[in-house]
């Protein structure tokens, strides 16, 4: 229980969480070099989410919630950020040894030089909705009209960053055209949808749950299922995931493989799950006191998940198409698509 309290404080002071990290980075070092292949029960791995209470994420506290780590013989450590380009952050300096956010990250990363790869795909659509405030709704009707616009999006260089560059870009609108404003989630895109601050802007479940129950917007476009992604990126878009360095995947297999057990055994058991059942697994606080409207958001969001964890056929290219759109370094680059995801662990834990 100390554990978890510790894990949703975290959530709650967001942006404070990495500098608190930073004061650990010594000790995730560590941990990351003390683990090693054949690793035996109570392993420590940290991971860093981006956003806890994101429906998009919620494998990662369910899996907590079920059990499923501790019956590998796994200590987790969940830790949060608001963003997934945050959690990426804290992986690539060694602070966490994976980090659960968009699979699109680690395209971005390879032409930095830096080798990541996804171990488990969570789901095959974005599961972000953009939504237009009620204030501007006559002014946007789609993408086409993002000029001039105020836009939110959770954090710049996150994935929500890149979805709207690419509708904008597909929609003949310049990158320079409109401005991105780094507005998180949850209370904070909502405060700024109502005052005013953005015109709009692309989120997830729970806050459009929210949103749309105050009647502060509406959806502009609706990506959280297959075919929502589909007519907006045409293809599956593999989002959210458990990505991690190559090196270490390479040097700690049995650990990664227990992980990606408890995630496809998660996976599992949602896809044989109502959504009300799911959301009584779940902290109570991330229903922010509205049960029915939490249950809504995660029944909302539940198609864009897979049932085994497996890359979606196509998946990758759909993002490296849509981050071509609009990235010059990814336009000028060989990304090798190989090397951005394995399935060697998903398939191990179907058998």
């Amino acid at each position: 229980m100390r554990s978890t309290a510790r894990h949703l404080a975290l959530a709650a002071v967001g942006l404070l969480a990495l500098s608190s990290l930073t004061a650990c980075a010594n000790d995730a070092a560590t941990t990351a070099s003390s683990g090693s292949q054949g690793d035996g029960k109570g392993t420590k791995v940290k991971i860093m989410v981006g956003g806890l209470d994101k429906v998009i994420y919620l494998p990662a506290m369910l899996t907590q919630r079920l059990g499923y780590f501790d019956a590998e013989g796994l200590d987790v450590e969940l830790l949060s950020e608001p963003a997934g380009v945050q959690a990426e952050t804290a992986l690539v300096s060694g602070q966490v040894q994976g980090a659960v956010g968009f699979y699109d990250h680690t395209l971005d990363l390879q032409v930095k030089g830096k080798d990541v790869e996804s171990v488990v795909q969570f789901s095959h659509a974005p599961g972000e909705v953009e939504i237009v405030s009620t204030k501007a709704e006559g002014d946007i009707t789609s993408p086409k009209d993002f000029k001039g616009k105020k836009l939110g999006v959770t954090g710049l260089g996150s994935s929500t960053d890149f979805l709207t560059k690419y509708l904008a870009v597909k929609n003949g609108v310049k990158v320079s055209e409109f401005t991105p404003v780094a507005v998180g989630a949850g209370p904070t895109f909502i405060s700024a949808l109502e005052q005013g601050a953005i015109d709009g802007g692309m989120t997830t479940d729970p806050t459009v749950a929210t949103i749309l129950d105050k009647k502060a917007g509406r959806i502009l476009l609706d990506m959280r299922t297959p075919e929502g992604s589909q007519e907006a990126l045409g293809g599956p878009y593999p989002s959210s995931s458990l990505y991690m360095q190559t090196d270490w995947v390479n040097g700690h297999k049995d650990t990664v493989q227990k992980l990606v057990n408890a995630f496809v055994k998660t996976l599992k058991w949602m896809s044989t799950h109502s959504a009300h059942e799911i959301a009584q697994k779940m902290p109570a606080d991330y229903s922010q006191g509205n049960k029915i409207l939490y249950a809504s958001a995660i029944d909302s969001t539940l198609p864009m998940f897979t049932d085994d964890g497996v890359m979606p056929q196509n998946g990758p290219e759909t993002v490296e198409k849509v981050l071509k759109a609009f990235n010059p370094t990814i336009q000028n680059a060989d990304v090798d698509l190989a090397k951005t995801y394995t399935t060697e662990f998903v398939e191990k834990a179907a058998r």
